[in-house]
């Protein structure tokens, strides 16, 4: 078995960061935090077992072991990218690219697609999955999806509405919500601690996933209540998938925020398509 190499990422970040001196350079120019870009950085040096960089006050210098490792990852990535120039074949026209979370687009996006595809059955839609920034880097899509704050999102991002967190359950479970087993989506500021703080009393949370679609799934198995996002729960409700548990609900701190490339007039198309389903 040949010998395991360490991820492409933290050779990426490297030879951004060697080729800007600055981590902070490294990171907007490949989609990153400056952290992120510190620490795969940081990661390659402990594998390595070397160091490749002086940090400095002012800004990063290169050690000897990174002025000679920087030439060969550099030629590698090149012969990479050359590797996969005969495949890109260019973007039709009518090709829309569609990055967002597997949540987004299962709960959102697919139960409407055939109307999209009847109105404009011209336009090519390739849907990929995204979460982090570096997988909406990748994904170059002229149409982005991102959960979480508006700085995370950008400036030129608008909410999705509504923006708050409901309790839904499956209308085959029966009991009051204080009685039956709850689902906690985590990494959200949200959840049944939120909850218990405007509504009272005590919610201690027997499943944990790791996103509001797999919560949504939990519920309509009949798993327990989930405290989700009203707009990703909208057409399972719409459907009778899932009932309200109670009749009460709190903000959302993060959020779905959409952003395109308004030079392209499928996302334009796509944008204001999703905007009329979300208001319907």
């Amino acid at each position: 078995m040949g010998k395991s190499l360490p991820p492409l990422t933290w050779f990426r970040a490297f030879e951004a960061a060697a080729r800007n001196l600055s981590f902070t350079a490294a990171a907007e120019e490949i989609g990153l935090t400056q952290s992120a870009v510190s620490q795969q950085v940081k990661s390659l040096e402990v594998r390595l077992r070397v160091a490749l960089f002086i940090r400095q006050a002012r800004g990063l210098s290169l050690t000897d072991d990174g002025r000679r490792l920087l030439p060969q990852v550099a030629a590698a990535l090149d012969s990479l990218a050359a590797a996969t120039d005969p495949f890109d074949v260019g973007t039709p026209e009518n090709f829309l690219t569609v990055a967002t979370s597997v949540s987004m687009a299962q709960w959102v996006i697919a139960p409407y697609l055939p109307d999209f595809s009847k109105r404009h059955p011209d336009i090519h839609l390739r849907i990929q999955s995204a979460t982090w920034p570096d997988d909406f880097h990748s994904a170059q899509a002229d149409v982005e999806i991102r959960f979480g704050s508006q700085k995370q999102a950008g400036r030129n991002a608008a909410l999705l509405t509504p923006n708050r967190l409901i309790a839904l359950k499956s209308p085959a479970l029966t009991g009051d919500i204080e009685d039956l087993p709850l689902i906690e989506a985590v990494g959200t500021s949200g959840g049944w601690k939120a909850w218990a703080e405007i509504h009272g009393g005590e919610y201690r949370p027997e499943f944990f996933v790791d996103s509001y679609g797999m919560a949504l799934n939990l519920a309509v198995q009949g798993n327990g209540v989930a405290l989700v996002s009203e707009l990703l729960a909208d057409h399972a409700i719409r459907t009778n998938q899932l009932v309200r548990a109670h009749a009460a609900s709190i903000p959302g701190k993060e959020g779905y925020y959409l952003s395109i490339g308004e030079a392209s007039l499928p996302a334009v198309l796509f944008r204001d398509w999703l905007l009329e389903q979300l208001s319907i």
